[in-house]
């Protein structure tokens, strides 16, 4: 039987796993305890779901008691902030294993624009989720609950903002803001799209990204005043937050 597990020492720097690239990373990090139950747990929601039969078996797996999940104070919605994370992480070791240089067009000689490598990205991300689609509702669900979404919208921010910084976007401007809610507002409905895409390659789901991705663009060459901004940032926040479930 294993002894009991200490609780983490308050003195030990947590692990954070925000990307470095977000300007105001999101508050929610995780000790060294904490990321290996996690990390253990995420190889059984596939089968189980975001749920605490999950994190429990991860505990288990990692060599800790069940009663160790209490050291997750969000308990299933952490486990929900952890594969979010860890697949940003997932997603920027893509592109530094020749994501881009893969595609055909660039074997022809072409150069990707940031648009085109956005739409790379998003469909990279979206394929991670093949595994657990079908748990991914549930998950939608516990990031619709009201305590739950600041945290699940600052998680959002930072892949779109990561997207983008990937994709080679330079702006400094009030468009910095549009263009990152813009691509979150894609992402998040295209996870709803991804749920109930039976096609093969999740074709169905990469050209909804495809017209998203083009209208967005349309959208974002016609906004040249900051007011105009102002109102795209506040329909597009309004949009996004329908796209979950909530009510706004």
């Amino acid at each position: 039987m294993h002894s009991p597990t200490p609780a983490p020492n308050p003195t030990s720097p947590p692990r954070p796993y925000h990307s470095e690239h977000h300007p105001d990373p999101p508050p929610h990090e995780y000790t060294n305890s904490q990321t290996t139950i996690l990390s253990a747990a995420l190889r059984h929601v596939p089968t189980h779901g975001f749920t605490r039969d999950a994190l429990t078996l991860g505990a288990r797996d990692s060599g800790f008691l069940d009663v160790s999940v209490q050291l997750l104070p969000r308990g299933e919605f952490d486990l929900v902030l952890f594969w979010l994370a860890s697949r940003r992480g997932l997603l920027r070791a893509s592109v530094d294993n020749g994501l881009f240089e893969k595609d055909e067009r660039v074997k022809a000689g072409l150069k990707l624009s940031v648009e085109e490598k956005t739409k790379l990205l998003l469909m990279e991300r979206l394929r991670m989720n093949t595994e657990i689609r079908h748990q991914w509702q549930d998950a939608l669900a516990l990031m619709s609950l009201a305590g739950n979404i600041p945290l699940s919208l600052s998680e959002l921010h930072a892949l779109s903002s990561e997207i983008l910084t990937l994709a080679g976007d330079a702006s400094v401007d009030a468009s910095w803001y549009t263009k990152r809610l813009s691509v979150a507002a894609i992402y998040a409905s295209s996870e709803v799209v991804m749920t109930r895409d039976q096609s093969p390659g999740l074709s169905e789901t990469e050209a909804f990204v495809e017209r998203r991705v083009e209208d967005s663009a349309a959208i974002g060459e016609k906004l040249t005043g900051f007011k105009q901004c102002l109102g795209f940032v506040g329909s597009t926040a309004i949009g996004l937050g329908r796209s979950w479930g909530l009510k706004i």
